[in-house]
This record gives C-alpha cells, structure tokens and sequence, in this order.
C-alpha cells in the first residue's frame, strides 16, 4: 500500500464508531411525500404485506387510514398492536403503545403521521420522540411524513399555500433516516382521487379543494419535496463514497460520480488566478451547483515571496466571498492532490487556469496530469484575460519592503553558511583517514554530510551541500590529488551518482520536513482546541469563560484579543480601558448584525482589529475582538476555521453558564413559591373557619333582640363590616393558592348574557362598595358570548372592590362587543393611577404588589393579579390607564377584553 493510498486513521474510528452504531440502532424507512393522499400509508402497508409473506414479524403499531377502504383492506392479515386508553378532559384517547411495542419488539413496527403530537400524559409530546426511542431499542421502524411537517420547510409551504401546520418534525429526523422513499403523484392525479373521494371525506375534500390542495401548491410542495429527498439522496452517495474510500486503493481511485455536478477551482499561484475563480464562480451560478476552490501548498511553492501567497490568499479571500468553500491542501503532487480533491467531493468538473505558453515547455501540462489521475474528472481550461484588475490588498500591511523576501531570511542564510561549513569539516575529517578508508567508504561520510544537513535546514542548503562535497571529493581525494582532473573516467559516474544522492536525498528531506510541519501545525491547533474544552468545561462564571476564550485565542493567534459579553439587558458590555486600535462602534455592530467585520472583512476593513460575533445555539452571546500578530493569517482558510471554531465554543460556553445561571434563579424562584403558596394555603384555611363564625356572631349581635344599644349596635357592625373584608383577603389569598398549585384556571364556558353577569357582579360587590353609586353603560343587543360567567363576575367584583377602596364615585361599568371581541371598562373618578406607576401599568397585576407600598386602604395586593389569571385563563387581555378626562373628573380605568365568536344560531 503506497503512503498516498494509506487509509486516514480517523476515517476509519469513524467508520468503525458507526458500524457499532449501526449494529446497535434500528433502522429507519421514511414514506415520504408532497402532501396527504399520494399514497405515503398505502405504499408502506404494500411493503407491510410483503415482509410479512416473506416471514417476517411486521407489526402495525399505529396506522391512520383516514376512512379510505382499499388502505384500511392492507391491514388485514397483519398484526396489531392494541393500542393505549388515555383519560383526556372526560373522554378516552386511543394512542399509541409504546411500552407496549417495546415489550413485543417486532421485526418491523409501522409508525403511522411521524408528526403526530401525543395527547397529555404521554411519555413524549410528539411521536417522532416514540419512534427515537424505537430505534434506539433497536427495533426497525416505519412511517409516513409529509413535505410540510418538516421544521425548516415549515414556514416556505405556509407562504404557499396559506396554511400553516403546527405539528413538524426537525430535519435531523429525515436526514438521519437509513432510508427515504419517494411517494410521488402528479397534481391531476392527487386532484382527481380528492374528487373521488380516496383523500378525505366529501366536506373535508370540497374544503381542501378550495384551499391546500390547488394545482398550484401542488406543483410547488411536489417540487420541494423532490429537492429534499435528492438532497437526502446527496448526502447518502456522499457519505458511502466517503466510507468506501477507507477501502484501500481500488476504492480510492474511483473517479466521481456526476450526481450533483459539483465543481472544484483550481487557484495557482499565477496572475490569473482570480480570472479562474470568476469563471468557476459564473459556470456554477448558470449550473445551479455548490461548488469549491482549492490551493495546493508544495514545498516549492512554500519558498514562494510574501507578496505572492498574499495574492493567493487574497484570491481565496475573493473565492469565499463568491460563494466558494475554499481549501489549502498540502502534498507534493498537485495533479494527485486535486484528483484526491474531487473525489471526496464528489465534483464533477474541475475548472482550472490555460498555462502561459512560454512556459508549457518547462513543466508538465497539469491538464494532462490530472486527466491521468481522474479520467472521469471534466477539466474545463479557462483563457487568460487580456488586462487582470490587481486583487485589493485583503489585508493592510502584509506586503513586505523590498530586502524583505523570504529567500534573504537571515535564517535561510545561516543555512546555506552552515552548509559550507560543514563541507569543509568532512573534508578535514576525511582527509587523515584518506590512507586509511577506501575512497568509497569517504564518499559515504560526505552523503551523510548531505543528509544531516537536509534534515536541519532543508532543501538549498543541502544542494549546496551535495556541490561543494564533490568539488571536495574530485579535488583532496581523487587522483591526481590537489586537482580538479580525473585519471579514471570511472570517477566522473561516481561524482554523477555522489551528486545526484545528495540533490535526491536534500529533497526527500525537504519533503518530509514539509509534510512533518504541517502535521505538526495541525497537531497544535487540535491540542489549543482540547485544551480550551477542557478549560471552558471547568468554568462557572462568565467572567472565566472570558479569561480562558482570551487566554486561547492569544495564543493561537499572538496580539491581543479581547471577548466582549452581553448583559441581561441584551446589551454589549465595552472594556474599561480599551487597548489602542479598538473601535466599540465596529463591535456594537458586529454583534447586533451578528456577522464579523473589521481587519480581513468586507466590512470596515481598514481597521486593525476582527471582530467576530460570538453565536451559540439560541443567540449572539458576545463578540470576539482580535488584533492577531501576523494579520494574513486570518485569509488562511484553516486559521479562519480555528478562530471560527474558538469563537464558537467561547459562545457556547457563554450560553452554557448563563442557562446554569438561570436555571439556579429559576430553582430558587421556584422553591420560594413552593414556599409561599403553602403559607398562603395553611394560612386561609386556618384563618377561614374562626372568620366565618366571627361573621355570624357579628351578625347575631345586630340581630338581637332586645336591640343592643346604637353604642354597642356600631361596633357590632363595624366588627361584621371588618370581619367581611378580612374574609375578602382570605378569599383572595385562597384563590391565588388555587391557580398557583393547580398551575391554570379550570373553565366552564357556556354561552353568557353580559347584562346578567354584570348585575351580579354589583349585587355581589354591594357590601364592599359601601353604598357608592355604580352606573352601567352597556351596548344596547349585546350578543351572547362563550366565557365562565362565576370567573368573569370574580374579576369584576375584583375591579369594582378596587374602584371603590382607590376611587371616587360614581364607578362606571361598560361593555360593548367588536367583530372579535367583547370589551369591558370599570372606570373610577379619583385620583388616577400612582405617577409611580406611568409606563408600568402591567406591574399592577403582579401579586402583592399595590399601588401605593405604604397606604392606610387594607389589602395585600391579589385581587388584581386574580383578574390577570383568569382573563388570560380565557386567552384575553387585561390593562389599566388614567381614564380621559370628563365632567365628573379624571381617575383610573381598567379594561379586561375577551375574545368571541359569533353565537350559535337560535332555533324559531
């Protein structure tokens, strides 16, 4: 097995990482289709009918035939999975049995409606979480999906067809699928079996007709859903084409697939480079096609001038801002290299630069090479245009001054001095050793001069090496000594093979020093990435999250880095003291775009600093500000990916510790109302019972006979008035202990009259209004409307208290009803809402929370946060205001509006 056809070690953990998967996990077969009725249940019960023939154990564990004869005539013969009674507000649910089906573990379970959502009480929500389970228990699974139940297609299929489903199942469900089957049928045909009666019922249908299912939706959900299962069929190609490449080399020389038509842009380090990228940008736009551009870095070409990788990362730069994902590969054949390419991308044609013809003559034509390497490989030449526009200068100041060019690198000098050096100390060792050693033996210490050399400073010192060791050779050693001539022409093929040793060995070295730093260069930035996990999985506070992130990334990439988080208030949090160079307003910006900008962007690019948004799962949680040593290497695509992959693991990080911060407030909030609501609960019912016989005792007081006297006759009525707002409170404090146990407000709607359930709610309100007049103005033919008349009149008896206590009189009730809606006002005359409270009206409805903290009006601030629960408890609104001026005076105004429908017809 040659070194290039050696299969990669982590290709093949991988691979034998999902083979034990695999042999672990059941499969999954996903029917999928463009909308109900193409066949999706029928074809999976065929199958069905067809394993079990064929001896297998197929069980139907939920299938929905939706009335239709000849689905519902597949299920015959097959066994069934009794499935499960579930209790559900006064009624019995049939659902699936998932213990049930875990217990019998068919060969084959059919899973019908993947997107179904379970009823309250089950295990999971939706049934795509059952069928997880399934498969994790290795059981092979069946089921049925439609285009539009797909999470990411969810909102295009609305826009559509003007319908939104709420039932989806995420995209991971269908591209983590073993298999995915096409149900197709053409829009006539679907339209016609509608008519037919073989989709829905005939109401439902004539409903359907005239909505989801025009011929133009169908023509567009088909199409998408064509373009989702070839993107599955993609992937699926891609990942065996991958997983066969571990095979050994007949498997890796297999030529490309033109599945896709993918292309791949060769980038050189010539003039015409961004000429070729522009091409094989415009071909893939007119194919409709991904495509990728790849630079292949040799050893000779690493010993290029600054200025000139510049301009290849430049053009790189400009590939990626063209739609490009672009690529340094590393090797010493680029025809192989590129070939290696294609095929694990699966591209179809590789587009490439026309060599100058001056120079077709020194070098082999790279077309032909490649065409060796891949014959199924397109190879499109792109003609060199006749002025090139100079690319921009990606990165200010990475051009180095004249005098500054690598090959004058005072280490490459060094090199070359130590090289002549060392020459001349083998000819010093060798020369007393002349008389002792045959002249072949001497000719060995000076190769192996040439290798040590080779392998301490490379290529050019070696060949330097190899030259002047044979001039040192002919000249001290060869007869006649001291002269560069030669009595034996059998020394001119040892100086032959002496010099060419040394220029083989020198390169060999040079490659493998090449290929030895690039390791060791890939090595290092995979070691900064662990140790930053390890770091980050250790820390607790944002605060150290910050430190390691910056700590990292300085280290990575020298300079100075700074990570900016987010407050709560979802606001950038600036240093104190910015470093110089550092713009706040370039990194507001990137992290209220949440796309990088600064040094190496298309955005403010003058400045010395990158800024990168930090974006975790949920949101931007920060930026990332850098100011790297070397600005050029933020255009290196595996630099870019490794700040790209820093910044997302310091995010992650972020998020990390602020989701464990809130779920320790969230802990703590929670146990103190746990606290609270059993206060609240042994506090009213221990308080209820003495209250309600001192209420009869007051009671009895006033009522006695002979009449007490008018002294003892007020108290004993001031002492019931007491006692009945005392029990108020402890109403209130029971009713809020109610909702807060029991989580919601339990409804009974029933069609109400408006006007009855406003008079009892002034009938009831009577004792704690005091004798204060209340006016009504009620739309005259209010219509009947759905709501719990005892809750509604709870929250107006609440809002007339409250008018009362606060308020002046005359309290005002109206009510008046909207298309939507059923509005209702109580309005008081006094002095308005408290000016603490402008703006913040909604923190009114907050338990315990008054109007005034310090007031001499008794209550302990729930009765509106009652009204809140239950007006929301009927998906209504409720909210407070200064009332408008009028000729009785200003004061507050409370409106409570509750959503309606139009009322059953009444029959003569």
């Amino acid at each position: 097995m040659t070194p290039d056809h050696r299969p990669d070690p982590d290709q093949l953990l991988a691979r034998l990482r999902a083979d034990g998967q695999r042999a672990r996990h059941g499969r999954l077969r996903i029917y999928f289709g463009a909308s109900a009725g193409v066949g999706k249940t029928w074809s999976m019960l065929s199958a069905a009918q067809r394993e079990h023939a064929a001896g297998r154990d197929v069980v139907a564990g939920v299938v929905e035939t939706h009335g239709r004869a000849e689905t519902a005539a597949l299920l015959e013969g097959l066994p069934q999975l009794p499935p499960r009674a579930l209790p559900y507000r006064g009624r019995t649910l049939a659902e699936f049995d998932l213990d049930g089906a875990l217990a019998r573990r068919p060969d084959v379970l059919l899973v019908d409606e993947l997107a179904h959502s379970n009823a309250p009480g089950s295990r999971h929500a939706k049934r795509w979480q059952d069928v997880e389970e399934l498969l994790d228990a290795g059981i092979e699974v069946w089921t049925a999906l439609n285009v539009q139940h797909l999470e990411s297609l969810n909102g295009t299929v609305g826009a559509i067809t003007g319908v939104r489903v709420h039932e989806t199942v995420p995209d991971s469900v269908l591209d983590g699928a073993d298999e995915v089957v096409l149900v197709d049928a053409t829009p006539d045909e679907l339209t016609a079996r509608l008519a037919a009666g073989k989709v829905y019922l005939p109401r439902q249908a004539e409903r359907a007709a005239r909505n989801f299912f025009r011929k133009g939706n169908l023509i567009a959900l088909r199409e998408i859903a064509l373009r989702r299962t070839a993107e599955h069929v993609e992937d699926d190609v891609r990942g065996w084409r991958i997983e066969q490449s571990a095979a050994g080399p007949a498997a890796d020389a297999a030529p490309p697939w033109n599945t896709s038509g993918a292309l791949l842009a060769c980038v050189g380090p010539g003039d015409g480079a961004d000429q070729t990228v522009r091409a094989a940008a415009r071909l893939a736009g007119q194919l409709n096609v991904r495509w990728h551009a790849a630079y292949v870095e040799t050893p000779r070409l690493q010993r290029l001038p600054a200025a000139r990788r510049d301009q290849v990362l430049a053009v790189l730069k400009l590939a990626a801002d063209l739609g490009a994902q672009p690529e340094v590969l590393t090797g010493g054949d680029v025809a192989l290299a590129l070939a290696l390419q294609a095929r694990r991308l699966n591209c179809a044609t590789l587009v490439m630069g026309r060599a100058q013809n001056a120079r077709c003559w020194l070098r082999r034509d790279m077309a032909r090479s490649i065409a060796r390497q891949a014959p199924a490989l397109d190879v499109v030449l792109v003609a060199r245009a006749g002025r090139v526009r100079r690319l921009a200068q990606a990165v200010p100041g990475t051009v180095p001054q004249p005098g500054e060019d690598a090959r004058h690198h005072p280490a490459r000098r060094a090199g070359y001095a130590w090289a002549a050096a060392a020459s001349v100390a083998l000819t010093l060792l060798a020369g007393p050793l002349a008389g002792v050693l045959d002249l072949t033996n001497i000719v060995m210490l000076f190769l192996l001069g040439v290798v040590g050399v080779a392998i301490r400073f490379g290529r050019g010192p070696a060949a330097l090496a190899a030259l002047l060791n044979v001039a040192a050779f002919d000249f001290f050693f060869v007869p006649p000594r001291l002269s560069l001539g030669v009595s034996d022409v059998q020394y001119v093929v040892t100086f032959a093979v002496m010099l060419g040793m040394g220029l083989l060995v020198g390169q060999l070295m040079a490659g493998l020093r090449f290929a030895a730093g690039v390791s060791d260069s890939r090595a290092q930035r995979v070691l900064a990435l662990f140790d930053l996990a390890r770091e980050l999985s250790a820390a607790l506070e944002a605060q150290q999250v910050a430190a390691i992130g910056e700590r990292s990334v300085r280290g990575q990439f020298g300079g100075q880095a700074l990570v900016l988080r987010a407050d709560a208030d979802d606001q950038l949090v600036l240093p104190a003291h910015a470093p110089p160079g550092f713009d706040a307003e370039v990194a507001a910006w990137a992290f209220r775009q949440g796309q990088p900008a600064g040094l190496g962007t298309a955005t403010l690019a003058a400045q010395t600093w990158h800024y990168l948004p930090l974006a975790a799962p949920m949101r931007v949680r920060g930026v990332l500000a850098l100011e790297p040593a070397h600005p050029r290497w933020l255009l290196i695509p595996e630099q870019a990916r490794q700040l790209d992959t820093l910044a997302r693991q310091i995010a992650i990080a972020l998020e990390r510790v602020h989701y464990v911060e809130v779920a320790r407030q969230a802990e703590v909030e929670m146990a103190s109302e746990r606290l609270r609501n059993a206060l609240l609960g042994a506090l009213s019912h221990d308080v209820r019972t003495p209250l309600t016989a001192l209420i009869a005792l007051a009671e009895s007081l006033q009522a006695a006979q002979p009449p007490l006297p008018p002294a003892q006759a007020e108290a004993a009525h001031a002492l019931a008035a007491q006692a009945r707002e005392i029990g108020a409170l402890v109403g209130n404090l029971l009713d809020m202990a109610r909702i807060e146990s029991s989580g919601a407000v339990a409804l009974r709607r029933e069609w109400q009259s408006v006007e009855e359930a406003v008079g009892a709610a002034i009938r009831a309100a009577r004792p704690a209004l005091g004798g204060k007049a209340v006016q009504t103005a009620l739309q005259p033919d209010l219509p009947l409307v759905e709501f719990d008349a005892v809750l509604i009149e709870r929250v107006l008896v609440n809002l007339l208290e409250n008018a009362a206590k606060y308020g002046a009189p005359p309290i005002v009730v109206r009510a008046h009803a909207t298309p939507d809606a059923l509005v209702l006002t109580v309005r008081d005359h006094g002095p308005g809402l408290p000016s603490a409270l402008q703006g913040h009206t909604d923190a009114l409805f907050d338990k315990f929370t008054r109007g005034e903290a310090e007031s001499a009006t008794p209550g302990v601030g729930l009765g509106l946060a009652i009204c809140r629960a239950i007006v929301e408890a009927h998906h209504g609104r409720i909210g407070a205001a200064n009332a408008v001026p009028d000729a009785l005076g200003a004061g507050a105004e409370f409106t409570v509006t509750l959503p309606r429908r139009p009322p059953p017809a009444m029959p003569d």
